[in-house]
């Protein structure tokens, strides 16, 4: 049997996707817009021709990123900074969370104000950059990685999802004679898929979209990663600058501006292809990290 939907109810569905078609809209504009200034012609950039449409269609500019050493050493840099550091990330934040989880842990609860702590005051740049100084790590893509190895955040949401794990699994791996570490790697992480799915994600754009480390730690121009080496490109303002930057152009049909644009949509790419297939577990593991017993 069908059952009929009050009016307010009605109206809040409408008022829902309107706001939700509204939201859409005005996500998808500047994105539409930046890949049609990406395959447009340089005169239609220039004289502010495009909106979502391309003017004048071309893929010159896609060919000189393309083509452009640079970019893809820094591409480079970024893949081996985002493989290595969500490794490290999801090894620290499992072997950190899952005793932290257990309430007979002696110490749990001054080590969880020390993380929360750390949610809250944050330490400064001038001090961040002389530690990591001390430590020899400028100018070292470790640097990009060892400052933000673990999450706060992230450990919560671990801890709190391990909690929810019944402890009656536990105990009876333990009466069979499993140690706490086979119990992590054939138990807790093979039920705890969504959740693993989930951080890894947020680790892996964390430190895709990271060019503020690479800014205070790198200097070396072989060392910068796809961000800076984007913050740079869109900082260049002065056509002459762009154009030595990214080589000679002359024979092609396309502006700095163009190069940007084309530049940030390769740049974007990888984690969008990554994102569908991650989607289901990310937001089951997302709504059982935030429930608490």
């Amino acid at each position: 049997m069908k059952i009929r939907s009050s009016f307010g109810e009605r109206c809040f569905d409408v008022a829902n996707v309107a706001i939700l078609t509204l939201t859409c809209i005005l996500v998808l504009l500047p994105l539409m817009h930046v890949v049609a200034g990406s395959l447009s012609a340089t005169n239609a950039l220039i004289h502010s021709q495009v909106t979502i449409w391309p003017v004048g269609f071309n893929f010159d500019n896609y060919v000189l990123v393309f083509r452009n050493g640079t970019f893809w050493q820094a591409f480079g840099i970024t893949f081996i900074v985002v493989a290595l550091g969500t490794l490290l990330n999801m090894l620290l934040t499992v072997f950190t969370g899952y005793p932290l989880s257990k309430p007979y842990l002696k110490g749990r609860k001054p080590f969880m104000v020390f993380v929360i702590f750390t949610m809250i005051f944050q330490a400064p740049m001038i001090p961040s950059y002389l530690l990591v100084k001390e430590l020899g790590m400028i100018n070292s893509i470790w640097a990009l990685i060892i400052p933000g190895a673990l999450s706060a955040f992230n450990l919560i949401l671990c801890i709190t999802f391990f909690r929810s794990l019944p402890e009656e699994l536990f105990e009876a791996a333990r009466v069979d004679g499993m140690s706490e570490y086979r119990i992590v790697w054939q138990i807790t992480l093979p039920l705890s898929m969504p959740i693993m799915v989930t951080l890894t994600l947020f680790y892996a754009v964390a430190h895709w979209n990271n060019y503020y480390s690479a800014l205070l730690y790198i200097t070396d121009a072989r060392l910068r990663p796809l961000q800076l080496y984007l913050y740079m490109l869109l900082a260049q303002f002065d056509t002459s600058d762009s154009r030595a930057h990214m080589g000679s152009l002359n024979t092609w049909d396309v502006s700095p501006q163009g190069l940007q644009m084309a530049t940030i949509i390769v740049a974007t790419v990888p984690i969008l292809l990554i994102y569908p297939f991650v989607q289901k577990h990310f937001i089951k593991g997302a709504m059982l990290g935030s429930l608490k017993e």
